[in-house]
């Protein structure tokens, strides 16, 4: 499992093959609710939610497969807040048979750069 920066997943939004997926809240994905340490709220183009708490709660390797999506063996790049909920979640992705990456700088990082496209809203998923 390797670690994703904020420079490599900027380069790559918009790729057909990046799985990428936002574990925070709802209403942290959505905009909705944040940190005030943050300057902006929503989340990263393309993120596909999927809560921290549904993926440890999925049963296992079909079950993360059914909520993220993708085919076992893709790579799948989580995000969080500050990098712990991804890293959690890094893991049990890693478990069911995804080449899984952490954002470590997740939403905090991200959310900084003013350069940097963000959404806002429910997730279409």
């Amino acid at each position: 499992m390797t670690d994703v920066t904020r420079d490599e997943l900027a380069a790559r939004l918009g790729e057909d093959d990046l799985t990428l997926i936002d574990v925070r809240s709802a209403a942290e994905y959505a905009g909705a609710a944040g940190y005030p340490c943050d300057a902006r709220q929503g989340h990263v183009p393309g993120a596909r939610h999927v809560d921290l708490q549904e993926l440890l709660g999925a049963g296992g390797g079909d079950g993360i497969r059914a909520l993220v999506g993708a085919a076992a063996g893709a790579e799948v790049i989580a995000y969080c807040h500050s990098g712990g909920r991804s890293a959690i979640a890094a893991q049990a992705l890693a478990t069911a048979g995804y080449t899984a990456r952490n954002y470590v700088g997740s939403w905090h990082e991200w959310s900084a750069d003013e350069t940097l496209p963000i959404e806002a809203g429910q997730s279409a998923a």
